[in-house]
Formats: C-alpha cells, structure tokens, sequence
C-alpha cells in the first residue's frame, strides 16, 4: 500500500502551491534531480526537525534555472500534496539519494465566508504593521499562500501543514495573528516615542 517516492529531506517546511527555490549542490541530490528530470515525476520534500518527521509535502520540479560547471543546480518547484511516509528507504536501491513509501491527504478547502474575511481582515493589519508591501486578493489566497511571511516558527509551520481542511488551518493563524498584531503595534509606538526623543515639545501647561 502506498507510492514509491524519492525524498529530500531538509529542515523547512513546503506547502501545497507554493514556489520553492533550491540550491542543489550534494552528489545524492544532483542525481535525484537528473532522475526527476527524465522521469517527469515528483520528489517529496521531507520536514527534519529535530529528527525526520513523519509528513512531508509531494512537489513537482518546474524548472532547472541553472547548472553550474561543478554540476550544482538552481532549481524551481512547486509544492502539490501533503503526505505521510509509511517507510522510509536511506538509500534507495541502486540509489544515492533517500525514498519511501507514502500516502496522500485529502484537503477540505471549504472555509465560511465570514472566517474568510476576518482572515484577510488580520492579514492585511499584520502586514501593514510589518511595512510589507504586496496585493491581497481576495478569494485568490488561501492559507497557505503567505504562511512563510506570518512569523510562524518551523514547529507551528509544520502544524499547519497536518492540518486537513482549510476552516481549521484560517483559525489556527486568525488565532496567531491575534497575539502578534498587539505586540507589533505596542513596538511602533514605541518607535514613534523613540523618534520623538530629543525633539522640541509642545506641551500643555498644568493648572495647579
């Protein structure tokens, strides 16, 4: 039971339709890629914590921006499913590069409209705070789709991508962006009161 696949371990976490850039430059890792390359299939990116964790993200190997003369590469992925490897092979046979045996989770991407605005509501406010400057489109964002960009912590990241459907996933980070956008408001009043120093200062006079 399970799909044979070709494993890359690394100490990030990718998630489904996400862009991931690599700089490919271990001899395991340049063979991996070459293999991808004739085979047309898909590579797991492995999460390593503190040890290889159990679920990974299945990406799809878009591009080979560039090869050097040593034989390194930069390359494009794309991240598709979720899975959880059911064995793992280190190397595989006849290989240098590790593999296993995993299964794909199903995503439930429905999600309330009125979650769906306080979402995009808590994201537009945090990176405002954070002076970070892109569009937000409504209905053309998802979750994942700047999960890198919210603070999270490579433990928290990982808990987002075992979550199963997107409801839970908006509630995990509404709940996230309400502790952090408190604290980075508290720090750019305190920036205001730090630019302030050392300025004339108009002040009321005391009646007393």
């Amino acid at each position: 039971m399970g799909q044979k696949l070709p494993l890359f371990p690394l100490k990030l976490v990718a998630f489904p339709g996400e862009q991931l850039n690599l700089h490919i430059f271990e001899p395991r890792y340049k063979q991996l890629i070459k293999d991808i390359e004739t085979s047309k299939g898909t590579f797991g990116i492995a999460v390593y914590l503190d040890k290889l964790m159990p679920f990974g993200t299945e990406v799809e190997l878009e591009e080979v921006s560039k090869v050097y003369d040593d034989g390194r590469m930069d390359i494009k992925t794309r991240g598709k499913r979720v899975f959880e490897m059911l064995s793992f092979e280190n190397p595989m046979i006849d290989k240098l590069y590790a593999g296993g045996k995993v299964v794909f989770y199903d995503n439930d991407p429905r999600v309330g409209k009125n979650q769906y605005s306080e979402f995009i509501f808590y994201l537009k406010e945090l990176f405002r705070l954070m002076e970070f400057q892109t569009e937000i489109v409504p209905l053309h964002l998802n979750s994942f789709s700047f999960a890198h960009k919210l603070g999270l912590s490579l433990p928290e990241e990982y808990e987002l991508l075992l979550m199963t459907n997107e409801s839970e996933r908006i509630r995990f980070l509404v709940r996230h962006m309400m502790k952090i956008i408190p604290i980075l408001k508290d720090i750019e009043s305190a920036k205001k009161k730090i630019q302030m120093n050392g300025h004339f200062k108009n002040l009321d006079p005391l009646d007393f």
